[in-house]
């Protein structure tokens, strides 16, 4: 295996394995890992009790680095996110107090609870990665990297998140109900204690710095690029997509490649690793027409057909 040297302190494949490990002490994560190496924010949606909240609390503590936990509600305000500016008497001026995005993993739960403005907060964190207030930007930590969760279900009093929003999300996750042999290895894991009271880092800031670098070096050939552009044009002229694949989308599915690739220890991308993130990083961004959709034409169904008649550069 070829992998650009980057200062690290463990091998890159090992790095990256020690993690998921760790993480699927507690529950399957392979993909939040990927994610993790890209630098991308991740939605877990699914229905309640399937593990969203504990999987993003499993990928906080495998990583050496400060988590905080935003419960998302109606009357969450923006500056209870981001942060407020107040006047300190004894200096005479304003002082800006960081809010709860100020840190390496913010787990925003039930993020479609929140108000539409308490929701247009994020936007800037997350596509820029800084806050800006009376006219003055704050950087966010380097590691930063948001993780939301939200319910298909039950959708009385939510907010769902617009697509300039849903975009920002580099993927969307589900992880779905156990199998019978791992619901009854739930039960015994968990008879005396949770697995998750037990889990230690095993990264630390600054090897996922590092091989975030080493993602980027992945090689991506022209042909595999020009693939890529392919797929997402499909989306665009599909005609039963009312909206199809943005740019970002395009920049997003060649990331989750290029980390798929660092984890399965390969030096270059291939198409069948785009094809295997395609679902989790475009599904999200496209939206079936009306009469599509009465149909049952599906997302996910659009996208398998997209993907069947793109060939795949040989």
């Amino acid at each position: 295996m070829h992998l650009p040297k980057v200062h690290c302190e463990r091998p890159p494949f090992v790095l990256a394995t020690s993690l998921i490990d760790n993480i699927e002490k507690v529950v399957v994560g392979k993909r939040a890992v990927v994610a993790l190496l890209c630098r991308g924010h991740i939605l877990l949606e699914d229905v309640p009790g399937t593990g969203k909240t504990t999987l993003a609390r499993a990928l906080a503590r495998s990583v050496a680095a400060d988590m905080k936990r935003l419960q998302c509600t109606p009357d969450l305000l923006p500056s209870d996110i981001t942060g407020v500016a107040i006047y300190n008497q004894k200096s005479s001026e304003f002082e800006f107090r960081p809010g709860p995005v100020f840190t390496n993993l913010l787990l925003a739960d039930e993020i479609n609870r929140a108000t539409p403005r308490a929701q247009s907060a994020l936007l800037e964190c997350m596509e820029e990665f800084h806050v800006s207030s009376d006219g003055v930007t704050h950087q966010l930590p380097k590691l930063f990297m948001v993780l939301a969760t939200q319910n298909p279900i039950d959708m009385a009093g939510t907010h769902p998140l617009p697509e300039a929003q849903l975009d920002r999300f580099f993927v969307r996750l589900s992880i779905g109900y156990p199998s019978l042999s791992e619901e009854v290895s739930i039960l015994a894991a968990q008879a005396r204690e949770h697995p998750i009271d037990r889990l230690q880092p095993v990264v630390s800031e600054a090897a996922v710095l590092a091989a975030r670098e080493q993602v980027k070096e992945i090689h991506l050939a022209p042909a595999v690029a020009d693939y890529i552009v392919r797929i997402s044009d499909a989306t665009r002229r599909h005609p039963d997509l009312r909206l199809g694949a943005s740019p970002r989308a395009t920049l997003a599915l060649a990331r989750g490649a290029r980390g798929l690739a660092y984890l399965r220890g390969r030096a270059y991308v291939t198409p069948d690793l785009v094809k295997t993130m395609a679902a989790p990083i475009l599904e999200h961004r496209l939206i079936a027409k009306p009469k599509a959709a009465a149909l049952g034409r599906s997302a996910h169904a659009i996208l398998g057909e997209v993907l069947d008649q793109v060939a795949p550069p040989v």
